[in-house]
């Protein structure tokens, strides 16, 4: 059992976070289906009143819109807050340097956000997907540049290869630059295959996870049938809710098996799918907190709720049954008795990761 204000160290860093992260991209109805500046206020409310202090948001979300709406809410109670913001994806349409993560850009982007949420420091910074173009010593130096001004105080990474981030991290720590305390990728029952290479990395290399989406689009809520499997099959790609969930890849017959058992666990524990499936991501010890987005009040008020679960062993291993990922090389390789046995002769040895 927790609560919001039971804060949880940040990867390496002394900061101080709760467990849930309130996730803004659903602030502002700019893109069609987020939540007014009204509703947004309340939810945003209702977090910190119960002791949340770890806002997430980006340069671009809902074209500016979720950054001037958090800078407004926050603006009162700035010093109690944990401003965590991103960097990369295009901010100009049609200006090829109005995106990546170039020094320019990345500047550029931060001057915009320290304007819009009307503060003078960002506490994390992210770089929101490796552009595979800027080269890692550039990157890495104008962000400890950043962290130098006082402009951002910590950074942090999300949607990168864990061989990048490797050495990303490395290349850190031997200049002593500032290094990476926190990986924000997308994680949940039905999206597992971060637990191969990125969650071993964070743990390893002092990277506190914040998985996204931990609801699975929707899907673990039980919202999805298999109507809608056949509906998604024919549906265009377009920015509506159901059609970003029709062309993720997570709404198919093994997803919505996953749902059931959650649906099952929830109802035993006389919690809802949500909190299950928030509960489950908080039980791995590699994450921090869960990033949490909601559209509507009933929704954050039943998703804060999810601190307050604890999963049982057995149902524990329900779940893990119902979705573990399938093993990849050279783990697959790596676990054969066969080859255990020559690494060891035999012995029984305890492993460290």
């Amino acid at each position: 059992m927790t609560s919001l204000d039971h804060y949880r160290l940040l990867g390496r860093s002394g900061l101080r976070v709760s467990p849930l992260a309130l996730g803004t991209m659903t602030f502002g109805t700019e893109w069609g289906w987020g939540a007014d500046a009204g509703e947004a206020r309340r939810i945003f409310d209702l977090y910190v009143d119960r002791g949340g202090n770890f806002i997430d948001t980006a340069v671009n979300y809902t074209n500016g819109a979720s950054e001037r709406l958090v800078g407004q809410f926050a603006r009162d109670k700035r010093d109690r807050l944990v401003l965590a913001t991103k960097f990369t994806m295009a901010r100009d349409p049609g200006n090829p340097n109005s995106g990546g993560n170039h020094r320019l850009n990345m500047v550029r982007s931060v001057e915009q956000s320290l304007r819009q949420l009307d503060t003078d420091r960002i506490d994390l910074l992210y770089l929101h997907a490796w552009d595979a173009t800027t080269q890692p010593d550039e990157v890495l130096r104008a962000l400890d540049d950043l962290v130098r001004s006082g402009k951002v105080q910590y950074v942090g990474i999300c949607n990168t290869p864990a061989w990048r981030i490797a050495q990303l991290q490395t290349i850190a720590d031997l200049r002593g630059w500032s290094p990476f305390v926190a990986l924000q990728i997308e994680y949940n029952l039905v999206e597992r295959t971060v637990e191969h290479e990125l969650i071993p990395l964070a743990a390893s290399l002092g990277l506190g996870v914040l998985p996204w989406s931990p609801l699975g689009g929707g899907v673990l809520t039980g919202k999805y049938t298999r109507a809608d499997l056949r509906d998604s099959q024919e549906r265009a790609v377009g920015t509506t809710r159901a059609s970003i969930i029709a062309s993720s890849g997570l709404l198919n017959e093994r997803s919505l098996d996953a749902a059931e058992t959650v649906r099952a666990i929830a109802w035993e524990l006389g919690a809802t799918s949500s909190q299950v499936a928030i509960a489950w991501t908080l039980a791995n010890p590699a994450v921090t907190a869960p990033v949490i987005g909601a559209r509507t009040l009933e929704q954050a008020q039943d998703n804060f709720s999810a601190v307050g679960i604890t999963l049982s062993p057995d149902q524990m291993a329900r779940l893990d049954q119902a979705t573990a990922p399938d093993p990849i090389f050279p783990g697959r390789f790596l676990r054969r008795p066969m080859v255990e046995q020559l690494i060891f002769g035999g012995a029984a040895v305890a492993r460290r990761v």
